[in-house]
């Protein structure tokens, strides 16, 4: 029934989003990315904070982020946290790399046009500084993951998770600037993501690259669940959700409506994804993973 009101405006990241929900409907992907399963269900800040530390926490698991330092050529500079998508689209560059090649040094020195292609960056001024600022601050950055297990009660690791890297100058400017010829994960890192990698669509994970949000929603759900074993579902309460996703948010309704929102945008770039929305929170049913575990033939 025709109404009134005006429709919707439908942007052009809408209409990414949707072309790759159908590409990604029609084929099999047979070159996944990948990012380490613990940053599948804790994710980096989302916007800029003004502490040195972080916490996220889901369920039994818990990431601490702490801002590090770096030399830049007279001394130490303090380093924010890195924050927003486009530390999340390096580190699951970086992931998807050392998966890859099995190594855990990955080599950058044929500039950042490659690499901000690689991962789905236009290629601007603004995109060139934004990330590389904030490559340099997950590069200084320690995480510290802590969970609890019936079997072994509370575990704790720390990872930097970038071990090494080398600078060179900015093309733009000719100046020094942080930003790697290559870049060394560090072997605890390396080796727990060897065993732990999520697969990941690139089609999806390129169409969500504005929001931090809903690659956080779709990286989760693409480890989450195929962990699911019954039919009937498990439910994850609104405050749950808050807890994991929510941080960032004075409010229960403001998260609530930009968790609704980042979840559409997953979904459809999911298509096998079963998440029903019901009173009080939502439902995750047994679904297949983004990439079909047949594809993945890489992990020892």
């Amino acid at each position: 029934m025709m109404t009134g009101k005006a429709p919707p405006t439908i942007t052009q990241q809408h209409r990414k989003i949707v072309r790759a929900g159908m590409e990604i409907a029609d084929f099999d992907h047979d070159r996944p990315e990948y990012l380490h399963a613990l940053l599948c269900q804790v994710g980096l800040p989302r916007a800029r904070q003004e502490g040195r530390t972080f916490v996220r926490s889901a369920g039994n698991t818990s990431l601490l982020i702490t801002a590090g330092a770096y030399f830049n050529g007279k001394g130490f500079t303090e380093a924010p946290l890195p924050y927003g998508a486009k530390p999340r689209l390096a580190m699951i560059h970086l992931c998807s790399e050392a998966v890859r090649t099995q190594s855990r040094f990955i080599d950058v020195s044929g500039g950042f046009a490659p690499f901000l292609r690689s991962i789905g960056l236009t290629i601007t001024g603004h995109n060139w500084r934004e990330f590389k600022n904030q490559l340099g601050y997950l590069a200084c950055a320690q995480m510290t993951f802590a969970f609890q297990t019936k079997e072994h009660g509370i575990r704790q690791a720390q990872f930097l998770p970038v071990e090494e890297f080398s600078a060179w100058g900015d093309p733009v400017s000719g100046q020094f600037a942080l930003w790697p010829d290559h870049i060394a994960l560090s072997p605890t890192f390396f080796e727990t993501l060897c065993e732990h990698a999520v697969p990941l669509d690139p089609r999806a994970v390129h169409a969500l690259q504005k929001s931090a949000l809903a690659m956080d929603v779709y990286s989760w759900m693409a480890h989450r669940l195929c962990r699911v074993r019954t039919n009937a579902g498990t439910k994850l309460s609104w405050a749950n959700l808050k807890d994991q996703f929510g941080h960032e948010y004075a409010t229960s309704k403001d998260f609530k409506k930009e968790f609704r929102a980042a979840l559409r945008k997953a979904l459809v770039v999911y298509p096998d994804a079963r998440v029903a929305e019901e009173m009080g929170g939502i439902r995750l049913f047994p679904s297949s993973p983004p990439i079909k575990r047949t594809s993945v033939s890489f992990i020892r």
